[in-house]
């Protein structure tokens, strides 16, 4: 399978899962006759945008884009890259609807947890690759390992400030008062501090799991040419 069938195939699949999850969303409120958990399409689809940030970037690249146009590129996307991981969090809706089974709910957001992380991650490679052709091997994941730092405290803001990216355009001056108040003292924050090395720790493993999968494909691609 060559690149460009890869490539299809991944945005395939990444799509077939989120229409997936709005399934089971559906089947939810057809069960219910109440129209929850739709905040999960929203957040979905929020993730969404780091991953197709990072195929314009990684794509920018091949073709020659102008240095400042893939700084701005990857600056947007390290904007919104805490988006997709972030619905892991949306476990804290999990609870006991006497209105629906609470495996199912809990598979529902599983669902869209996984989606989600698997949309951050994948931007993550791709942008990543360019680094690592830009900058060199050392240096790119160094880069990943900052945004996947970064990324946690992201998806702090987001859960515990109450702050999301599209914030740092509409409402820069509140969203740097809020973000720098919690952020001044992090030693000081047990919470922030949890937070972020657990989803760090996390993100990093699941990271590291789908970057040996995309590379040993690349090689069996490599070896059968």
């Amino acid at each position: 399978m060559n690149a460009s069938a890869r490539r299809i195939a991944v945005v395939a699949s990444l799509a077939l899962a989120s229409f997936g999850c709005c399934a089971l969303v559906a089947v939810r409120i057809v069960y219910t006759d109440v129209p929850n958990f739709t905040y999960l399409i929203w957040n979905l689809f929020l993730a969404w945008i780091p991953f197709v940030l990072a195929i314009l970037l990684y794509d920018g690249h091949r073709r020659g884009a102008r240095p400042a146009a893939l700084v701005v590129l990857g600056a947007l996307w390290l904007a919104f890259f805490p988006n997709a991981p972030y619905i892991v969090t949306d476990f804290v809706h999990l609870d006991h609807d006497p209105l629906s089974p609470f495996w199912f709910d809990g598979l529902v957001i599983a669902a869209f947890a996984a989606t989600g992380m698997l949309l951050g991650l994948g931007s993550l490679y791709l942008v990543q690759s360019v680094v690592r052709k830009q900058a060199g091997t050392a240096v790119g994941w160094i880069a990943a390992g900052v945004a996947l730092a970064l990324g946690s405290v992201g998806i702090y803001v987001g859960r515990f400030v109450r702050l999301n990216s599209w914030d740092l355009w509409t409402s820069p001056r509140h969203f740097l008062h809020l973000a720098g108040a919690r952020l001044s003292d992090p030693l000081g924050n047990p919470r922030l501090l949890a937070v972020t090395v657990a989803l760090t720790l996390l993100m990093s493993a699941a990271y590291l799991v789908l970057y040996t999968f995309a590379t040993a494909g690349l090689r069996l691609d490599l070896e059968r040419a």
